[in-house]
């Protein structure tokens, strides 16, 4: 009875980092934040279509939760990935206004 709780509730705390992560790429704002939300949604829907077709399969609740963590885990490691930043890529001055 404890472990299926303990799933859920490690779920809940993986998924309040993983929005924080996403906040963040969304507060940043650009090209990655629009790629981003719509990854998002894409993923909560392919989500609940697959939790409901391993319900319907026979699947348990625990085995569900299980899955969601895999998916949310994928989600932090990607979001976790920091770019190299390089001597090169750091630019001191603004860009020169077009003509």
């Amino acid at each position: 009875m404890f472990f299926p709780f303990y799933s859920s509730m490690m779920l809940g705390l993986e998924s309040g980092n993983v929005i924080g992560l996403r906040m963040f790429k969304v507060a940043c704002g650009g090209g990655d934040a629009l790629k981003e939300i719509h990854l998002m949604i894409g993923e909560k829907v392919d989500a609940a279509f697959e939790s409901g077709a391993n319900l319907m399969a026979g699947a348990s609740a625990h085995s569900v939760v299980d899955c969601y963590r895999q998916h949310v885990a994928a989600n932090a490691e990607r979001l976790s990935i920091r770019e190299v930043v390089s001597p090169d890529n750091i630019r001191l001055e603004p860009p020169a206004a077009a003509a």
